[in-house]
């Protein structure tokens, strides 16, 4: 090792490279600092106006931050002599090699921008997307789209795997069916069964007034006929009217003294042989 050579470098360009070094920190922390200053003010400002959904605002803010991080970074290798026209010519020159490995994350951002544009839910939609997984839509972000799931779990979906799978959407229309089913035992007054629940129904917080619930025969079992009982709701109480649905089948058929199903044994009488 020539530490002649060494020591000449630290003292012809080791401060000025030190200065480089600490220069390229202090402008990293506030520039990460602005860029976070200019998404909030820019997301408050949006909000204000009040004219953009706040899903495609949070996009927009996304991609605001993505923007400015890479001109953070362009100008920082500017201050060690990197000229943006040579860092080009090195992506060009990588390119391949990024695109094989990020192609999954440039097709999730693709089908964000589609989202977007097809806008199937929005932040706060109840959805069932990615093949099963069901939550609130929290954020619809650059690559995935987060939701928090019924059990309050945060869980982020690739935004190609919702584009390219079912998109349920429970919030888009006003009321949603709350499907149970309540069997009686044959020899039950039907009619009267299907009067008592839909006057119970009827009685349950935050059920539709204007779509009356449905009572009616679902199917005939060997217990006895087994009943369809929907009433609708919004989607914000479903699991409070879906509760007190079943406890409205159980409190009525007891008041009404109606007997448990039962299924019918089938006895077999063994003969003897001659």
């Amino acid at each position: 090792m020539n530490t002649e050579a060494i020591w000449t470098f630290i003292t012809t360009q080791g401060v000025d490279f030190g200065l480089k070094v600490i220069g390229a920190l202090i402008a990293w922390v506030i520039g990460r600092w602005l860029i976070g200053l200019a998404q909030r003010l820019v997301g408050k400002a949006i909000e204000r106006g009040k004219r953009m959904d706040p899903t495609l605002s949070n996009y927009l803010v996304s991609i605001l931050g993505v923007i400015l991080n890479i001109v953070l970074v362009l100008a920082i290798l500017d201050m060690f002599g990197i000229r943006t026209t040579s860092f080009a010519v090195l992506l060009a020159g990588a390119g391949l090699a990024i695109g094989t490995a990020w192609g999954g994350l440039l097709t999730h951002f693709a089908a964000g921008v589609f989202l977007q544009v097809l806008r199937p839910y929005r932040v706060g939609d109840f959805v069932t997307v990615g093949g099963g997984v069901t939550g609130t839509v929290r954020e619809l972000g650059l690559f995935g789209t987060t939701l928090v799931s019924p059990d309050n779990t945060v869980v982020t979906v690739g935004n190609n795997k919702v584009l390219s799978e079912t998109i349920q959407n429970f919030s888009t229309l006003q009321w949603r069916r709350v499907d149970v089913t309540a069997k009686i035992a044959n020899g039950v007054d039907v009619g009267d069964a299907i009067q008592r629940l839909k006057a119970a129904l009827s009685e349950i917080p935050n059920v539709s007034k204007e779509q009356p619930p449905d009572v009616e025969i679902l199917q005939f079992t060997a217990e006895g006929p087994l009943l369809a009982v929907r009433p609708y709701t919004h989607t914000d109480h479903y699991w409070q009217v879906y509760f007190d649905t079943h406890r409205a089948i159980v409190k009525t058929f007891g008041a009404a003294g109606y007997p448990t199903p039962e299924t019918p044994l089938v006895q077999r009488h063994l003969t003897k042989p001659a």
